[in-house]
This record gives structure tokens, C-alpha cells and sequence, in this order.
């Protein structure tokens, strides 16, 4: 008998089922959860599962996608960036002024890098200026939309030459720009996050930054670059969309911060830094653009949209808490 009873322990040990962990729902809900909704969409509606539809999705939330990527190595780096919206009006009506005086693609690469420098100026702010990011960065948009709205004079900047919305409307093999521009910066912000020491160092100033500067990590500097990434984000994104309305406007993203942080909390990456991946991010974005298109074809009052919206970003903020309790 207690050679049977010396046997049982192992036998259970190898059949036990493992429990599922409140940080593997924050891990792979995101994953789970935009798998369930696309199949019942593709099962619901005869127009979701289409190259068009699909194609569509991809290209309206481009500049969403391109934000929250940025927006997601500034969170993980255990700050936040509340100015991309603010940045992004700005960028579009620098490139649509510009555009007047030069060749499209270099007022595009201007208005890009206006938003880069915009970024760098909002990391000295948190880092050598020690301010608050919320506070830092909400102070930050005020002044760059007060700034965009003197520079047009609160009115829309027109751009009548064709060639300016080549980047917002043209395409490749059918696939807009946008969607090639929005995966090839996700791209490089995953391989720097995941495969390079900087993307380490990025973790490490978010999950503990006292350690990380015990260890050698410059946290400021990591940081002060998170947000220049994030500025050149919040840029592109900007002329991308001037590009494809061929108009810049003073008065536009303001919900992008709100939208962005959303998509990218519920991709699982925390709130409190230290974890996420842009893998994730993505499928956050797709996650809110599944929802909305979703509503549309199936005839559901968008109120309820926001319900659910709102809905998913508490679940997602409360178990990305709890794994960190159970963690700790």
C-alpha cells in the first residue's frame, strides 16, 4: 500500500489540470475575444467576411493603429501621452501648408518630423522637467492646438494639387498605403520592443525604474525616445489623414488619446507599464474597428457601442490589476 500511495503522488502530479491564471486572461483574452467576434460577424453578416469590407476596416483605422503603437512603447515605458491628438492636427496642417511651397512628399516628411520633435520636447518635459505625464502632456496639447488654430486661422487649409493625396488614396496591388504604412511601423515598434536591447530597456523603465537605474538603464533617455516615437506616430498618422481628405484641420483628434489608450489597454498591455507587446495592440485596434463595423452591418444603435466599448476597457483594466496582485 505505500508503495501505491508513493506511486499516487507523481501520477496526480502529472494529470493535474492546470488552472487558468488571471494574468493568462490578460495574456490571451485580447486573443481569444477577437477571435469569438470575428467569427460570429462572419457567420452574422454575408458583407463582413469580404476583401473589400476587410480591406476597408484595415484602412479607416490606420491612423488609430499607428498612433497606439507609438502610444504603446510610452505606456509600457510607465508613462502616458495625452498630446497625440494635439500633434496629430498640427502635423496635418503643417503638411498641408506646406504643400503649397514645395513637393508633397517632403512637405509629408516635414510634417512627420514636426511631430517627432513635438515628442522630444514632451520627454524632456517629463524627464528633465520631472512633471507629471498626464499633466505634462495635456498641458502640451493645449498648446499645440492653440498653435495650429492661429496658424489657420480656424479655418480648413484646402489643398487642390492631386498629387497630395497620393499617400491617403493611392494603393498598391489594391492595398491602400495607409494599411502599408501602418504595418511597416508596427512592425519595426514590435521588433524594437522584442528584439533589442533598447525594447528591454523599455520594459525595465516601466516594470521597475528604480532597478533599472540601479542597473545602468538611462531611464530618462528611454523614455524622452518613447516619446519621440510616439510623437512621429501621432505625425504620420496626421499627414496620412490630410493626405487623404487633402485638407488640414485645427479642430480634429481629440478623441484619438482616449481612443488609442483604449485600443491599447485592451490589447493587454498594462496601464501601470512594464507589460504589453505591439502583437497585442494590433488586435486591440482590430478589436474596437470589429465592433464598430460590426454595429454598422448588422443595424445595432450605436449607443450600445460605447456600452460594450466601455464595458471591455473596464474588464480589461480590472484583471490587468488583479494579475498584478496575484503577481506581487
Amino acid at each position: 500500500m505505500s508503495g501505491l500511495n508513493g506511486l499516487a503522488e507523481p501520477l496526480h502530479r502529472v494529470w493535474k489540470v492546470p488552472r487558468l491564471k488571471v494574468a493568462d486572461l490578460r495574456d490571451y483574452g485580447i486573443v481569444v475575444s477577437f477571435v469569438t467576434l470575428f467569427l460570429i460577424l462572419t457567420f452574422t453578416s454575408n458583407v463582413f467576411l469580404t476583401r473589400v469590407n476587410l480591406l476597408n476596416i484595415l484602412d479607416q483605422n490606420s491612423d488609430l493603429g499607428i498612433v497606439a503603437c507609438g502610444g504603446t512603447l510610452v505606456i509600457i515605458a510607465g508613462c502616458f501621452d495625452l498630446s497625440v491628438g494635439a500633434i496629430f492636427a498640427l502635423t496635418g496642417v503643417v503638411a498641408a501648408q506646406l504643400s503649397a511651397h514645395m513637393a508633397p512628399g517632403l512637405a509629408f516628411t516635414l510634417g512627420a518630423l514636426t511631430g517627432l520633435g513635438i515628442g522630444i520636447c514632451n520627454g524632456l518635459l517629463v524627464t528633465v522637467g520631472r512633471m507629471n505625464p498626464l499633466v505634462a502632456t495635456l498641458g502640451s496639447a493645449l498648446v499645440i492646438s492653440g498653435l495650429a488654430v492661429v496658424m489657420t486661422s480656424g479655418m480648413l487649409v484646402t489643398v487642390t494639387q492631386t498629387s497630395f493625396s497620393s499617400l491617403g488614396q493611392g494603393t498598391v496591388l489594391g492595398i491602400k498605403y495607409s494599411i502599408i504604412m501602418w504595418g511597416v511601423f508596427a512592425l519595426t515598434c514590435g521588433i524594437l520592443l522584442s528584439r533589442t536591447v533598447f525594447g528591454r530597456y523599455i520594459y525595465a523603465s516601466g516594470g521597475n525604474p528604480l532597478a533599472a537605474r540601479l542597473s545602468g538603464v538611462r531611464v530618462g533617455n528611454v523614455r524622452i525616445v518613447a516619446y519621440a516615437i510616439s510623437g512621429l506616430s501621432a505625425g504620420l498618422a496626421g499627414v496620412l489623414v490630410a493626405s487623404r481628405v487633402s485638407t488640414g484641420e485645427a479642430d480634429t483628434g481629440a478623441s484619438l488619446p482616449l481612443s488609442a489608450i483604449a485600443a491599447i489597454v485592451i490589447g493587454g498591455t498594462s496601464i501601470l507599464g512594464g507589460e504589453g507587446a505591439i502583437w497585442r495592440t494590433i488586435l486591440g485596434v482590430l478589436m474596437l474597428a470589429l465592433i464598430g463595423n460590426g454595429f454598422d452591418l448588422l443595424g445595432v444603435n450605436p449607443i450600445y457601442q460605447q456600452i460594450l466599448q466601455g464595458g471591455i476597457i473596464l474588464t480589461a483594466v480590472g484583471v490587468d490589476a488583479w494579475a498584478r496582485v496575484r503577481t506581487d
